[in-house]
């Protein structure tokens, strides 16, 4: 089961920009707590603990009590942004979640065992296609990561969805057989390639070339003791009668 994280805030007293922006002078940032047919609560939670939660990681697939003056609300992260000059929170959502709810939500990919990859080693590049799966599970059953062994993919190989065991109670949502993790050639590896074909192409021909030679006709050599050539002069019968 999935550990709960403690979260403290406290109420706002005003929605809008203005209630925003000075909630972040003082040096909190705004969010709202959602869901479950209750009316949302405006909140804001400290600048430097938020901050800390979301560079954690894995801050949108974790459930969280948040502490709102006394008051303890069971949610998970469904969107933050952040400043696109300073990369701090600005903003954050949560969404109330009950006791064995079924939730959607984006897990990030992982590689295993990139190091004892025969395309790795041969100098090839691990390259993430899709970084984050899409599926349906429990609140308490959030999988921490899709892991994917490439330990048997070579250059040009890929694993897909359908190479993924996931938990029994973690169901994809339609995505397809997508490709997860590609092992990609290193620069200049298909000129290498086209060398070593063009290669043994011309040795080919060349053996071929040479075989053929080997065979035409008159190529062999005369047998020894040549026949006289056609058409000679017999030489005159020995004792020939002598004219009277």
């Amino acid at each position: 089961m999935a550990s709960v994280l403690e979260l403290k805030a406290t109420v706002r007293p005003k929605g809008g920009k203005g209630a925003a922006r000075a909630s972040r002078r003082s040096g909190t940032v705004p969010g709202v707590i959602y869901g479950e047919n209750k009316p949302p609560i405006m909140v804001q939670i400290d600048h430097a603990e938020l901050r800390k939660r979301i560079y954690a990681g894995r801050f949108l697939t974790t459930l969280f009590h948040v502490d709102v003056d006394g008051t303890k609300h069971r949610v998970i992260p469904r969107d933050f942004q952040l400043d696109p000059v300073k990369d701090q929170p600005i903003h954050v959502d949560f969404l109330r979640v009950a006791e064995g709810a079924l939730i959607r939500v984006k897990v990030a990919v992982h590689v295993l065992n990139a190091e004892q990859s025969p395309g790795v080693k041969r100098g090839g590049a691990v390259n993430i296609v899709t970084h984050t799966v899409l599926v349906m599970c429990p609140a308490e059953s959030i999988p921490t990561s899709i892991d994917v062994d490439i330990s048997d993919v070579d250059i040009n190989h890929s694993k897909h969805l359908s190479d993924v065991k996931l938990p029994p109670n973690v169901r994809v949502i339609a995505q397809g057989d997508i490709t997860l993790v590609t092992v990609v050639p290193p620069s200049g590896y298909a000129e290498e390639l086209k060398a070593a074909a063009d290669q043994a192409a011309a040795a080919a021909a060349s053996a071929a070339a040479a075989a053929a030679a080997g065979t035409a006709p008159g190529a062999a050599a005369p047998a020894g003791g040549a026949a006289p050539a056609a058409g000679a002069a017999a030489a005159p019968a020995a004792g020939g009668a002598a004219k009277k």
